[in-house]
């Protein structure tokens, strides 16, 4: 059995193990499974296994045996990753957090899938999501709890993804994010996770929410693990037109590069106003470590009003409606009731309504593309409010602007401009629940991204963090 510590060890610490022979992909297999038995099935359960892969262990195997034949494939060869409920593993169903869908096997591997098992990462299983990767999960079906206290909610729909990294079970999961569903588990787990440029990362295999809002991204422990994450699974893909054919950068080899002149942005009315001091420090606090690394802090005006709040929203409830179409017109008595009734407000948006909605996301992004002309990132809270207990989020979930100007205020609107960005913790609030942070970037500057995560991680300690799960 392998010595590293599985709730904390990054990619260089599993390579460097086994490299050395310390460990095995089949040590950290089996480290994993009796974790998620130990965390995920019994005891104060955290719920974020839907199914195991029931080849991991072969999968590990045969990875051992490349290794040993000098053939490792890079920083991911022989390390258990997660996948999230939403996008095709062959053999294994594709529930999308609904009932209708629950026992649906997929026959082929999504390309992000592909893409890791040809990385060498070891796929041990699929994490749960919440219904048509909405709000809230299907009544009937398990929900994910977060490690750092049980009563506080775990994000949106890769909850799952984010509550399995940050209990330990897995080295890192894949997410997706329409309206920040990557960066609001990775805010409330503690984790880092990176929602890239819309098309950096194929769609292929996924089953949708909102087509033209979609993206797929890593959830990790740290920076350095995102990039290692995103160097495997980015670039073109002739089964997804919408992939950009831009080539993928070097994520992982670029990470240790200094920041010096990076000039980082922030809209203090945007980002700070009316803001729980809890959630403004930690803002603060970061801008002063970046300064003193050499970047350069400089203020901006976001483009982000009420206007392009309702266009996107608008745009998400729309396209979600026409994901579900078929399925709800035949089974709609089978959804669970807040999901059926957001579909039913998607349904009746009228084609009009949607057209004036894309026309506004159109201007908004080129408002953002002429903002990142005069800096290279933005700077964030990741969430509006610290981490809800599951009492308030209840209490919050009934007031849609509530919840949009709290738990999305910083997230939904990368989404709509399709630009990438980084959610990683930035400290704790009173209650000792993670406070994160988020970088934004101009199109295709995930390495950037990655850079200055890595670098505030080096100095910080934030990220190491774990939750005390008895």
């Amino acid at each position: 059995m392998t010595d590293l510590d599985l709730e904390t060890a990054g990619v260089a610490d599993v390579q460097a193990a086994m490299t050395d022979g310390g460990t095995t992909s089949a040590d950290l297999v089996a480290g994993y499974l009796a974790r998620i038995d130990a965390r995920d099935r019994r005891g104060p359960a955290v719920h974020a296994i839907r199914c195991l892969a029931r080849d991991a262990t072969d999968q590990a195997g045969a990875r051992d045996a490349e290794r040993r034949a000098g053939q490792a494939r890079g920083p991911l060869h022989g390390v258990p990753v997660a996948v999230k409920d939403l996008l095709d593993i062959k053999g294994l169903p594709t529930g999308a957090g609904s009932l209708i869908l629950r026992s649906t096997i997929a026959e082929t591997d999504a390309t992000v899938v592909r893409r890791l098992r040809s990385a060498g990462a070891v796929i041990i299983g699929k994490v749960h999501t919440t219904e048509a990767a909405l709000l809230d999960y299907h009544p009937s079906l398990p929900q994910p709890r977060n490690p750092w206290s049980a009563e506080h909610w775990a994000g949106a729909s890769s909850s799952g993804s984010g509550v399995a990294t940050a209990a330990g079970l897995c080295y890192g999961a894949i997410g997706t994010d329409t309206g920040g569903s990557i960066r609001t588990p990775s805010a409330a787990n503690g984790i880092t996770g990176l929602k890239p440029t819309w098309g950096r990362v194929s769609r292929y295999g996924l089953f949708p929410m909102a087509d033209s809002l979609d993206h797929i991204g890593p959830m990790a422990r740290s920076a350095q693990d995102v990039a290692a994450m995103l160097q495997a699974i980015a670039g073109a893909d002739s089964q997804d037109p919408t992939a950009l054919l831009a080539p993928r950068d070097d994520y992982l080899g670029k990470i240790a590069k200094p920041i010096d002149g990076v000039v980082i942005g922030i809209d203090d009315a945007f980002a700070l106003d009316g803001l729980d001091a809890e959630i403004a420090r930690p803002v603060r606090d970061f801008c002063e470590v970046m300064i003193d690394l050499g970047a350069q802090i400089k203020s901006v005006k976001v483009p982000w009003d009420d206007e392009i709040n309702d266009a996107g929203l608008a745009i998400m409830l729309a396209e979600l409606a026409h994901t579900h179409a078929d399925l709800f017109s035949a089974h709609a008595s089978q959804y669970g009731p807040k999901a059926a009734v957001t579909i039913e407000i998607g349904r009746n948006i009228e084609v009009g309504s949607y057209i004036a909605a894309t026309q506004r996301r159109a201007a908004f992004v080129g408002e953002m593309d002429r903002m990142f002309q005069d800096v290279d990132l933005l700077i964030t809270p990741g969430l509006g409010i610290p981490v809800p207990s599951l009492a308030d989020l209840e209490a919050l979930a009934s007031d849609v602007d509530a919840v949009r100007h709290t738990l999305y205020r910083f997230a939904s609107p990368f989404n709509l401009s399709g630009l990438p960005t980084l959610s990683f913790p930035g400290g704790s609030d009173a209650n000792r629940m993670p406070i994160g942070l988020q970088l934004v970037g101009g199109r295709l500057t995930e390495a950037l991204l990655c850079r200055a995560g890595y670098a505030f991680q080096q100095v910080t300690s934030h990220h190491v963090r774990r939750p005390e799960i008895a």
